[in-house]
């Protein structure tokens, strides 16, 4: 009997996560427009990644070498990303912010950011860099849709504006809904194109080899395919005596 309660425990610990899971997944997630073959977009997103990400967010297992991936020289990450002088190409990409100062700073120390795009999802990163808002309540003053009561403030907002949440109630049904209250420096399409390349790197250093992986797949699969051809020719010419 104990050996069967322990059984339960054990099962019921395995499917608390995936309940969990499930029940967030009734949000509304946009597609993030994702395309690793898109070098010009992954370097407009490293970019903004280094520039906005990297003050409080840390990538640890990402070096500014992979950059070459994707195109760019070390001269380039250098001048284009205006690294510090002490910063080394091969060097980890480390959060300007010590975590401790951050924790003080949010409440909680912010996250190494070098998988986030497997933990979460493209989508959920997508969605959620677009759905900031104001909230005179939260010490910030900001809050988040996707991500209610977060601790991030909206680094991006000179860049979106302010969006204000307005909440409509018709016919028993609740509608919440961002608007544009105070423009930024970009439109919205251009904001929103900005989180895609964003988001199109994030994806990116979650799996730096992952176009790499691609490529000798097919590799290896043509090669696969013409030895097909060679044992199926060789197979006949054997054969053909007998047949």
């Amino acid at each position: 009997m104990k050996t069967i309660k322990k059984l339960c425990a054990a099962v019921l610990l395995l499917v608390m996560p995936a309940v969990a899971g499930a029940s967030g997944a009734g949000m509304h997630l946009d597609k993030a427009p994702v395309n690793l073959q898109d070098l010009a977009s992954l370097q407009r997103g490293v970019k903004l990644f280094t520039s906005r990400c990297l003050a409080c967010h840390g990538a640890s297992s990402m070096r500014y070498n992979r950059l070459k991936d994707i195109g760019m020289t070390e001269e380039e990450v250098k001048k284009k990303l205006e690294l510090p002088e002490d910063v080394k190409i091969g060097s980890t990409m480390q959060a300007a912010m010590d975590p401790n100062s951050a924790k003080l700073a949010y409440g909680v120390a912010p996250p190494d950011l070098s998988v986030i795009s497997r933990s979460r999802s493209a989508d959920w990163l997508y969605t959620y860099l677009r759905s900031f808002h104001l909230d005179k309540t939260r010490a910030s003053g900001w809050n988040n849709t996707v991500f209610p009561n977060v601790g991030m403030p909206h680094v991006l907002a000179d860049l979106q504006g302010e969006l204000e949440l307005k909440i409509e109630k018709q016919a028993g049904h609740e509608t919440r809904k961002l608007v544009l209250a105070t423009p930024g420096t970009l439109k919205p399409a251009e904001y929103d194109a900005a989180i895609a390349d964003l988001t199109n790197y994030l994806v990116y250093m979650g799996e730096p080899a992952k176009m790499v992986r691609y490529k000798l797949g097919m590799i290896v699969l043509g090669f696969l395919f013409a030895l097909f051809v060679l044992i199926f020719m060789l197979k006949k010419e054997v054969w053909k005596d007998i047949h």
